[in-house]
């Protein structure tokens, strides 16, 4: 879920759930581009060794004094506070579950820090397309996966403007994994976000993908798009 306002799940900072969650609403700059960190707020198990080879070691710089990293166990506090600052407590996922999550998907999660600690996250793992992640709970990796699904995005109040969402989620995406899909739940106006980046809404026709879409707040909406070499 992505909640961009952020607020995948409602509240500043996020960019959703279930494959982004927050409130972290999309809107255009001066050039007529998206912006993804416009209002204060916060938009998917295998463990894939080596996702990220240089995540270990490295931290990559971007024009903003901010770096991006995998996320890791040691991670959960810091991540446990920025959903809390980006999300109503009816979106707030368990410690729990989200450290089940770093476990068993820890190669497809990222972090962003700056000089303050870690502002923003990204929850995703391979599964399947139509496949949809109920709010709350555990990742279940598909051992046959052709998509790799965007749970949660979010990105810290104070750490808006500097264009995390999209870095994090453009890092994780260009990573040559072999995918033949991304997919999502947008929440809490954060289609257009999305929509910036490829994504369009899609019909799921599973029962189990429809009821675990109904777990999320009504407005949710089931976005895929097609990764490179797909098309």
């Amino acid at each position: 879920m992505l909640s961009l306002l952020f607020n995948i799940k409602g509240n500043a900072g996020s960019l959703g759930k279930g494959a982004a969650a927050a409130k972290h609403m999309a809107t255009k700059d001066e050039s007529g581009a998206a912006n993804d960190e416009a209002s204060p707020a916060h938009v998917a198990r295998v463990n894939i060794s080596g996702l990220f080879p240089a995540f270990p070691t490295t931290f990559m710089h971007f024009p903003s004094p901010c770096h991006v990293r995998a996320l890791r166990p040691a991670d959960l506090d810091a991540v446990l506070a920025v959903q809390a600052a980006c999300y109503p407590p009816a979106m707030q996922e368990a410690a729990g579950v989200l450290r089940a999550r770093i476990v068993a998907a820890g190669g497809t999660c990222a972090v962003a820090e700056d000089e303050h600690g870690l502002c923003g996250y990204l929850f995703a793992y391979p599964s399947r397309l139509g496949a949809v992640t109920p709010l709350g709970a555990a990742f279940d990796p598909a051992p046959d996966a052709d998509t790799l699904y965007v749970h949660d995005l979010a990105v810290a109040p104070r750490a808006h403007g500097r264009g995390l969402a999209r870095r994090l989620v453009a890092q994780l995406l260009e990573q040559p994994a072999g995918w033949r899909w991304s997919a999502l739940v947008s929440v809490q106006d954060s289609e257009a976000f999305w929509r910036a980046l490829g994504y369009a809404t899609d019909t799921v026709h599973d029962a189990a993908a429809r009821a675990a879409l109904a777990s999320y707040p009504p407005g949710a909406r089931y976005m895929r798009r097609a990764l490179a070499g797909t098309y």
